[in-house]
């Protein structure tokens, strides 16, 4: 059967055939690694003091060396935090211990026993599940399948029992806080933070005996990251190790009893989170200190009768309701709000990419209709947007980092249906180098970067665009410090040449540190306005969970 590339049905259709026609030997393949991780040892491994062990573990992908002699060792139920940059090995790290990838050389050892780990399900075998920050699910099939896939509950004839799956995915969901969530649905129609949740739910479903989180707080916020803390407390108790994958230095401090650090593919420090404070972990991670985490505020913009963007009267369907607001030249206009309470809708909204129920869009003072995303990005609007994934909205990974960056202004390029492609390549190497992505992106696929480069690659198309207008939708997300520090300065920087930022981000630090007027959302409505010294945490916080009325402010937004 030849299944396309993003053939999603043909590929559940490939799986059932072969789930059906082989059921029997699945399920006794099932029992087999059920049995065989019930035998791994199951009482001793309460008593090994070392659940995870590498000792100069080596991995190279051709000239690429991706760990150069790690060593590491993460104790039995704790929880350890793998910290480093982009590109320092934590991501191999994790698809070594996860079956996907093996090392080249050294030892790895569970529960003290020295394994090769030559798959993923010789991984389910010793006990370890991965929620993956990419997340693995098919999006076409439903919550319940995309947690049960290959897991199914099957009769005795092969038949899978779809009653009976949906009682164990709903129960569950129930003894981990997500009853919101319809196991029946399709996984498109969820959030990205509630596929990341349905992504841990999965791995804690299989019953680990060692969770890899990668990345998991990098889609969530607020409430969210409290229901993952809770979650991993619970798991701790249990006896699970746990290591934690992250860029996010509170989350590390509230969940984290050990860390390691990478750096290059080797690690270059381990020890207690509370032994260390901040700047000693940021040197260790990206080899240097920064002075400061955040770029300096420049003064507020002036206020102009005609702003670079305004925002009247702005709904969408039942999700934003009679929002107004205006965006100066030179001006970081943060939005705050908990998941789903309707920044996303305003964000695709003047971006083209859904459309406005109510309300009106103006540019320098003019009104514009944005039917969709080529309309915002003309020369003669000029808005742009950097989405928050950047894998499946913003990005074509199988295309080199030249043929992405021009992608959005090859019409303003083209003389008679053919394009100067030295033009181009000069054009496209200026901008890249803006954003400090190395040049040899402009001819290597972009799946071959880190999560940070391939950011950087996303926004270095909006700088050839010239664009006036830039809607940054969670822009650092999944990123490392290092990187998270450029973006930064680059935001600021383009506010300081006269841009106009539309900026949400789920880290309100950055909100705070960054923007010179916050406007604060809940249940569809701005809600509050903060300017300069007034923005904090606790200032955005009690508006986001609905702790206080509209200011005035916010009422004399109204256009």
């Amino acid at each position: 059967m030849a299944i396309g590339v993003y053939d999603f049905p043909a590929l559940h259709v490939a799986v059932r055939h072969v789930h059906n026609q082989y059921s029997a030997d699945l399920g006794r393949t099932l029992w087999l690694k059920v049995e065989l991780a019930e035998s791994f040892d199951k009482e001793a491994h309460l008593h090994t003091d070392i659940a995870i062990s590498g000792d100069a573990i080596r991995k190279t992908y051709g000239a690429t060396v991706a760990l150069d002699g790690m060593s590491f060792s993460v104790r039995t139920a704790s929880v350890h935090a793998l910290l480093g940059e982009n590109g320092a090995g934590k991501s191999t790290t994790v698809k070594m211990l996860s079956g996907l990838v093996q090392p080249d050389g050294g030892t790895l050892r569970v529960f003290g026993e020295p394994c090769s780990i030559r798959s993923p399900r010789q991984a389910h075998a010793l006990g370890i599940q991965t929620a993956f920050q990419e997340m693995t699910q098919i999006r076409d099939l439903s919550v319940m399948q995309n947690m049960l896939l290959l897991y199914e509950p099957v009769s005795g004839f092969g038949r899978v029992r779809k009653r009976e799956g949906l009682r164990l995915v709903a129960g569950h969901f129930a003894t981990l806080g997500m009853e919101d969530i319809d196991p029946r649905i399709g996984m498109s129609e969820l959030s990205l933070s509630l596929r990341q949740k349905v992504e841990i739910a999965r791995a804690v479903f299989r019953k680990p005996r060692i969770l890899l989180l990668d990345e998991p707080t990098s889609a969530l916020s607020g409430k969210d990251i409290d229901w993952l803390g809770d979650l991993i407390a619970r798991l701790k108790a249990q006896g699970i190790t746990i290591v934690f994958i992250s860029h996010r230095m509170p989350e590390v401090r509230m969940f984290c009893d050990n860390l390691t650090v990478l750096r290059n593919g080797r690690d270059v420090g381990a020890g207690r989170v509370d032994s260390m404070n901040d700047d000693e972990i940021i040197q260790m991670i990206i080899g240097r200190s920064l002075a400061a985490t955040f770029p300096p505020r420049i003064p507020s913009a002036t206020r102009t009768a005609i702003p670079a963007l305004a925002v009247k009267h702005l709904s969408v369907e039942k999700r934003v309701r009679d929002v107004s607001f205006v965006l100066q030249s030179g001006e970081v206009l943060g939005i705050a709000g908990l998941q789903g309470m309707g920044q996303l809708d305003i964000f695709l909204a003047c971006f083209g990419a859904t459309q406005a129920s109510g309300g009106v869009i103006e540019v320098s003072g003019k009104r514009v209709e944005l039917a969709s995303p080529s309309d915002a990005v003309r020369a003669q609007i000029g808005i742009s947007m950097v989405p928050e994934d950047r894998k499946t909205e913003a990005l074509l990974l199988k295309l080199d980092g030249q043929s992405n960056v021009s992608l959005p202004t090859l019409g303003r390029r083209a003389r008679f249906g053919f394009i100067d492609k030295q033009a181009e390549l000069a054009e496209v190497s200026r901008v890249l180098d803006i954003v400090q992505v190395e040049e040899r992106a402009l001819y290597t696929r972009v799946s071959a970067f880190s999560g940070g480069n391939q950011q950087k690659i996303a926004i270095a198309k909006w700088l050839l665009a010239e664009s006036r207008i830039m809607l940054m939708y969670d822009p650092t997300r999944g990123v490392d410090i290092g990187t998270k520090h450029e973006i930064h300065v680059l935001i600021r920087n383009l506010a300081k040449a006269g841009g106009a930022i539309l900026f949400y981000s789920t880290e309100i630090p950055e909100l705070v540190n960054l923007c010179d007027r916050v406007l604060v959302m809940y249940s569809g409505e701005v809600v509050c306005e903060l300017i300069g010294d007034a923005i904090s945490e606790e200032a955005i916080m009690r508006p986001a969970l609905g702790e206080a009325e509209p200011s005035r402010s916010v009422q004399e937004l109204t256009l």
